[in-house]
């Protein structure tokens, strides 16, 4: 029965994982500059901020300073 549920798991999982083959006409569209994920750096730079200030380290990213938000 434990065996059975684990594979009833894993089989969800991989049908989950949302694999897709795209096709060459499709690529175009996701080549858009709105399904950019950096298309605002004002949004980019407020994302690192928080992110840098909540996590109080900093490197990696370029940004310097540490955690306070004081920077």
């Amino acid at each position: 029965m434990k065996i059975l549920f684990v594979l009833s798991l894993v089989a969800a999982a991989l049908a989950g994982t949302g694999c897709t083959t795209v096709q060459p006409w499709e690529r175009g569209r996701l080549a858009e500059y709105s399904m950019r994920a950096d298309r605002d750096p004002f949004d980019d730079s407020m994302q690192e901020h928080v992110y840098f200030t909540r996590e109080a380290a900093a490197g990696g990213r370029g940004v310097g300073g540490g955690g306070c938000g004081c920077n």
